[in-house]
């Protein structure tokens, strides 16, 4: 059953689960900008994503998910991008500026398999793996998803970052947003990738102080209490539909 919060809401439903990553971005994005929506909680632990009335609804049975109407969205850039238009926010986000919106669509492009592709690794290894399958990895696995993740830090720091408070200059936009959301993760797992680094965490403070602390905090709870959750049960079609994936990461 999903939980629903703001219920009394029509119109616009955003369908997710504060434990991803696209899904914090989202929600941050909409309460930051005061936009009026329908929390639908999609529990993944719980395989909600793949059946139901999430599952009509979405095919690709992923979340974040949006429905404004007949309009149904699957994927969070897309998803950001269409509230920005929308609802007409501040135009840092995603501006106007013809080369500032290309470097935010640059920074968007390489994120997924970069940022992205290496920072949730940390969370499997550490937490979900073990949750799934009842089996530890050796330290040296952690260790090499922790080498893959310092070489794509160095390039965001030195191609994005540079000398600048935010990846597009003196203001957030969504770039740093979903980038924020990505690091976020290893650090729910007690992986600091922010110490021994102060230009990214001077980012990350700029970021934080850009979206409001006590927002960060609220959509980042989950995460940051994630080994709280080594006692859940896991839906076993879960399990089984997730086990190919598992086994490739645990070689």
């Amino acid at each position: 059953m999903f939980i629903l919060k703001n219920a009394g809401r029509m119109g616009l439903e955003l369908y997710l689960d504060l434990l991803s990553q696209p899904c914090r971005a989202v929600y941050i994005f909409a309460k930051k900008n005061n936009i009026p929506f329908e929390f639908k909680h999609v529990e993944l632990f719980k395989g909600q994503h793949c059946r139901g009335e999430f599952g009509k609804m979405n095919i690709l049975k992923k979340v974040p998910a949006l429905k404004d109407g007949v309009l149904t969205l699957a994927e969070s850039t897309a998803i950001l991008l269409y509230l920005s238009w929308k609802y007409n926010t501040p135009d840092h986000w995603y501006p106007s500026d013809t080369q500032k919106r290309a470097q935010v669509d640059e920074y968007l492009s390489w994120h997924h398999t970069n940022i992205r592709g290496n920072a949730g690794k940390a969370l499997w290894i550490k937490v979900l793996i073990p949750l799934f399958t009842g089996q530890t990895l050796p330290p040296e696995k952690l260790q090499e998803v922790m080498d893959e993740l310092a070489i794509s830090l160095k390039q965001f720091e030195e191609k994005f970052l540079q000398d600048k408070p935010f990846i597009v200059g003196s203001e957030i936009s969504l770039a740093d947003l979903m980038a924020i959301v990505e690091l976020m993760q290893p650090i729910g797992v007690g992986c600091d990738i922010f110490e021994d680094r102060p230009k990214l965490s001077e980012w990350r403070n700029q970021v934080e102080e850009a979206v409001g602390k006590e927002l960060f905090q609220e959509a980042h709870e989950l995460i940051l209490n994630i080994k709280e959750l080594s006692n859940i049960q896991i839906d076993p079609q879960l399990k089984e539909h997730l086990a190919p994936v598992l086994r490739k990461m645990m070689k």
